[in-house]
């Protein structure tokens, strides 16, 4: 069992951390703005004041915060990780952030004496909770083989894809198949709904065809129930699809389903929907319509 650093609770983070210590792991936590979670503080996490303080009682290090810019203030900003990382410390990045800024923290780390993955994530809020998350890890194979059995213990698919960077490049591919994904079953259960078909049984059917999905199971299912709490709120989405269209711009690629789709996002957000699940784009297809998939 090892003493691990968690840094970020919220909704992902809070039953990954949870699953860490049903595993008999030491966590070893910050809070800011609310207090440690019940189930964390039955179970036994121990608050420290700081990051710093987080890395100075950890072997294992993961963060799991909103942004690039969160990931590098909580590594090296006043107090960071990096001033109380010990030698050979193992950091895993479990957050959605960009892929060339992860590369200059791997390197940053490895400075200092410790070693780095970039670790993100697929599968939301239910694959948290059920320990049934995709993972994408970037960094070295000693690394990677040293952080996958924690990574297990989080996830059910784990796949070391190259070295750092690697990981969060393909979290970015992730989320722009799963935002036009989104889209594509908004446009066809609209269409249904609206040509005066029964949506769920149109559902129903399509998911017995080429056109299955995990999003139209899941997703499909929310749309027509109107259940927008968010497993994954839309302006994460927005973050992740910002990242894939500034890459696309570096790399000279077009990307114009990407485009389409964070502006359905960003009409999300300008209706009052930045923290509605990112299902919730249907409503910005449904305000175009005049008609809402669940009447």
């Amino acid at each position: 069992m090892s003493k691990i650093g968690f840094i970020g609770l919220g909704i992902m983070g809070r039953p990954m951390a949870g699953h860490l210590l049903d595993a008999g792991h030491d966590i070893y936590t910050v809070v800011h703005n609310s207090p440690l979670p019940s189930d964390l503080k039955e179970k036994g996490a121990n608050v420290v004041d700081t990051p710093k303080a987080v890395a100075e009682q950890s072997e294992i290090i993961i963060t799991m915060v909103p942004d690039t810019p969160d990931v590098e203030n909580v590594l090296f900003g006043e107090n960071g990780v990096i001033e109380g990382l010990k030698k050979d410390t193992l950091v895993i990045d479990m957050s959605s952030i960009a892929p060339m800024p992860t590369q200059d923290f791997a390197k940053r780390i490895k400075e200092a004496g410790g070693d780095y993955l970039d670790a993100p994530v697929s599968g939301g809020e239910g694959g948290a909770i059920n320990a049934a998350l995709t993972i994408m890890v970037g960094g070295s194979e000693a690394a990677f083989e040293r952080g996958k059995p924690v990574l297990e213990v989080m996830g059910s698919s784990i796949t070391h894809i190259g070295e750092n960077g690697s990981g969060q490049t393909c979290k970015v591919a992730n989320q722009i198949v799963v935002a036009l994904t989104i889209e594509a079953v908004s446009e066809g259960l609209l269409f249904a709904s609206k040509a005066g078909a029964d949506v769920a049984k149109v559902r129903e059917s399509l998911l017995g065809g080429l056109a299955q999905s995990k999003i139209l199971d899941v997703h499909g299912e929310r749309m027509i129930n109107r259940t927008f709490d968010p497993g994954f709120k839309v302006k994460l989405h927005q973050k992740d699809l910002n990242l894939a269209l500034e890459g696309a711009r570096t790399l000279d690629v077009s990307l114009p389903g990407t485009a389409n789709a964070q502006q359905l996002f960003q009409a999300c957000a300008a209706n009052g929907g930045a923290d509605w699940d990112h299902a919730g784009m249907v409503r910005a297809l449904e305000m175009l319509a005049n008609h809402e998939v669940g009447k």
